[in-house]
């Protein structure tokens, strides 16, 4: 494939062929970037994959005539206000809303029935490497998010591409070889509480979920306890004393006698107006044009902490060690990470005494491997996340939006954006991004469900979802009232947790059915709204 490149108006071409990759363009040290970007002749496919810019976005495969609808249709009434545009990519990426044009981020892939083309990045951190394809002029453009970063080597890495072409298993399996990246998280398997109490849980709500865990659960399986323990989001080192008087270390306790592993759920990087780390700190938050950046309306808005504030690194440090060291969780969810890194380091009032002002993409990573750091041998659940920059960072991520009670949300909240909650793009993302699963990470589904009550799914959509989640992902949680399962309740339930060990693991990409082995016997599982 031949590919034409322009860096800072200077202009060449060269081949792109399976197996070889790196196109180095020769940049003066300390330039400053306001163009990369190269151009590749490729024909459509009858599928294609564009990955979404972080892990709640829906990244499903697409035909060449598909489009990719961003905020349109949505005023700025809504949108401002909420800071909808800067949950994702839409502050810096041109959604068209028209046929033909489709984007992502790190890696796409174009498919004919069993046979991949794959192109992916190798390297982010000069700037995320955006894919643009073009179906009316059989282009697939290829963008560096690199404006306003200064090229710090003599060979700026205009692109670092992987190209392989093969089955599903053979371009994926070298990428990663490529990449050097193998993080294969042993599975797990347990509850949290958030699909159920939401924010409304307590210390006896969830004494009360742990012993409907001691009847079913197995030893060093996770019990997580997710949003809703703290004061406000932003407010991490003591819980919320009217729900947990006693703190959370009697919990952790409890948790481990019953032979489980304890995870709790923050979001590190963010901050609601009423936290006191808002109030008393107002300079530890990410500016813009002199104003706090807000990331989106979750919790009636909230706002990022700046990581190159040295008084934020020492209050994150703080925090690990009280969750970790002195209440002695075993895991950490980290929610809402995009929030680190909405900007490059340079666009606002921190970071600027550094030679070369770093990419969007380099400032998540830095921040992901200050988490790593801060968290040591302790396991790291990410969400929320761009992609690629959690590669080998973090033990698993989540690969989609939060399921729902229901199969797809209301109509009115089908307009919202990409990431929004819906259990049918989740099992989408976790078909679609199956194949990062055992390699860059274990990848956690979101939960699934088997209750009766309080849920709109059909039978057949929780089993489907069950059984998809267990196989093609590392974390396999439920939400539901354990002390609520009866006897055959309890049962099923063993007999989904068996999937964990399954072989022979197929899905039709099309029709996406489900075909495993286990135990010896072969299985078949049609999805609840396609038909063969």
């Amino acid at each position: 494939m031949e590919c034409r490149w322009n860096v800072n108006n200077y202009e060449g071409s060269c081949e792109i062929r399976p197996g070889e990759n790196h196109i180095l363009v020769p940049i003066k040290p300390g330039t400053p970037l306001f163009r990369a970007e190269a151009a590749i002749d490729m024909p459509p496919s009858e599928k294609m994959f564009f990955n979404g810019y972080q892990t709640w976005t829906h990244s499903p495969e697409f035909e060449p005539h598909h489009k990719i609808r961003g905020l349109h249709g949505l005023t700025k009434l809504i949108t401002k206000p909420l800071g909808l545009f800067h949950y994702s990519d839409y502050h810096f990426v041109d959604y068209p809303n028209r046929k033909g044009i489709l984007h992502g981020f790190s890696y796409c892939y174009f498919r004919d029935e069993n046979r991949y083309k794959l192109l992916a990045s190798l390297d982010e951190r000069p700037g995320y490497t955006i894919f643009t394809y073009l179906a009316e002029k059989d282009i697939l453009m290829l963008k560096r998010d690199c404006e306003g970063v200064k090229a710090g080597s003599p060979e700026f890495h205009l692109f670092d591409l992987f190209y392989a072409e093969g089955s599903e298993q053979e371009v994926f399996d070298q990428w990663f070889d490529a990449l050097g990246i193998h993080n294969k998280a042993p599975k797990i398997k347990g509850y949290s509480s958030w699909y159920n109490h939401y924010l409304k849980i307590s210390e006896a709500s969830i004494r009360d979920d742990l012993a409907g865990a001691k009847k079913i659960f197995d030893p060093g399986d996770l019990f997580q306890i997710d949003d809703g323990w703290e004061p406000f989001v932003g407010d991490w080192e003591s819980p919320d004393p009217r729900k947990f008087p006693y703190g959370l270390q009697p919990i952790v306790r409890d948790i481990h006698d019953a032979g489980f592993r304890a995870g709790l759920w923050l979001a590190p990087f963010a901050c609601v107006k009423r936290s006191k780390i808002c109030r008393e700190h107002p300079d530890w938050l990410l500016r813009y044009q002199e104003k706090p950046w807000k990331n989106g309306p979750n919790w009636g808005g909230f706002y990022s902490l700046d990581i190159d504030n040295p008084e934020v690194r020492d209050h994150l440090k703080r925090v690990f060690r009280r969750v970790l060291d002195e209440w002695d969780f075993d895991l950490v969810k980290l929610d809402f990470l995009f929030a680190a890194a909405p900007l490059p380091t340079g666009d606002h009032g921190y970071g600027n005494d550094g030679p070369f002002p770093e990419s969007r993409a380099a400032r998540m990573i830095r921040a992901l491997e200050f988490l790593r750091e801060c968290c040591g041998k302790k396991l790291i659940l990410g969400c929320g996340v761009p992609v690629m920059p959690a590669f080998g960072l973090v033990d698993y991520c989540r690969v989609g939006s939060d399921v729902g009670l229901d199969w797809d949300d209301l109509p009115p909240m089908r307009m919202l954006h990409r990431e929004r909650v819906s259990t049918n793009h989740s099992i989408d993302n976790t078909i679609f991004r199956r194949q990062l699963d055992g390699r860059a990470f274990g990848s956690d589904p979101d939960v699934f469900f088997l209750r009766d009550h309080n849920i709109r799914l059909s039978a057949q959509e929780k089993n489907y979802q069950a059984v998809l989640d267990a196989l093609f992902g590392s974390v396999w949680l439920t939400s539901d009232n354990l002390n609520a399962y009866d006897a055959a309740r309890i049962a099923q339930y063993r007999k989904l947790a068996r999937l964990q060990h399954a072989e022979n693991i197929r899905i039709d990409p099309d029709l996406l059915t489900i075909t495993y082995t286990l135990d010896g016997d072969d299985h078949f599982l049609h999805h609840p709204h396609k038909f063969s």
